[in-house]
């Protein structure tokens, strides 16, 4: 198997049609990839499994290729991300290279274009290796360390194993640290859908994970009314 059949790549485009050409083309060109219509679940598929490239159109429904883009950084600093668009205004591309974009392909594009892209994004990302993948899982929460790939949450001592649920609702918090963690986002990454009655059990592993984190009262996890929660760590 050549390296390019192991290359993983995340295809997040509203409009089907051209998201399954182009997701076709990927494959026959020896690519694994995925293909998702809203940044939501772009988002949930990152985050569960990982890739090697993203391509992210900007205009997309429930979260937009830009706030995806931020989103994805949270998670994998180093991960190539091309952007796809409509538009081609210089303050679009601007913004998407602030947000930690590798490249800007305005449509309609060629798949020569497409692909010579692609291969030079590639060419040029950082080895995996230096990826920082061994400590990405590991958060230092006031005088707690939670290890997210063990379930293992520690403060003098004193260890504590999460659920695997209660591990990925406390990355979420860890990931979203100061900013606000929506229900909807929660709920679709970590429980699989949106839904009220699963909303009601999210509430209980909040409360679950405010009494592990009560040892050390500068950390807080505050209810942003009517929109989630904010983890808020006073230094």
């Amino acid at each position: 198997m050549s390296k390019k059949d192991r290359i993983k790549v995340l295809l997040v485009e509203d409009d089907l049609n051209l998201g399954f050409v182009i997701q076709d083309h990927l494959r026959n060109e020896g690519y694994q990839a995925d293909l998702e219509k809203d940044g939501f679940a772009g988002f949930q598929k990152f985050y569960n499994s990982g890739y090697d490239l993203c391509i992210l159109d900007v205009m997309l429904p429930k979260k937009d290729g830009f706030t995806l883009a931020e989103d994805i950084r949270k998670i994998d600093q180093h991960v190539p991300i091309l952007f796809l668009t409509a538009k081609s205004m210089t303050e679009d591309k601007i913004k998407g290279f602030k947000l930690g974009g590798d490249d800007y392909l305005t449509k309609p594009f060629s798949f020569d274009e497409l692909d010579l892209r692609i291969k030079a994004i590639l060419k040029r990302a950082k080895p995996s290796e230096e990826q920082d993948a061994g400590t990405r899982g590991v958060f230092q929460l006031g005088n707690f360390k939670f290890d997210y790939d063990n379930l293992s949450l520690k403060i003098d001592g004193n260890e504590k194993t999460l659920t695997k649920k209660e591990a990925e609702l406390l990355r979420m918090l860890c990931l979203h640290k100061d900013q606000v963690l929506t229900r909807e986002m929660a709920l679709t990454v970590v429980w699989g859908s949106d839904d009220y009655f699963l909303g009601r059990s999210m509430d209980v592993f909040i409360t679950k994970l405010r009494k592990y984190l009560k040892a050390d009262e500068r950390i807080k996890i505050m209810n942003v009314h009517g929109v989630g929660f904010k983890l808020i760590v006073d230094e």
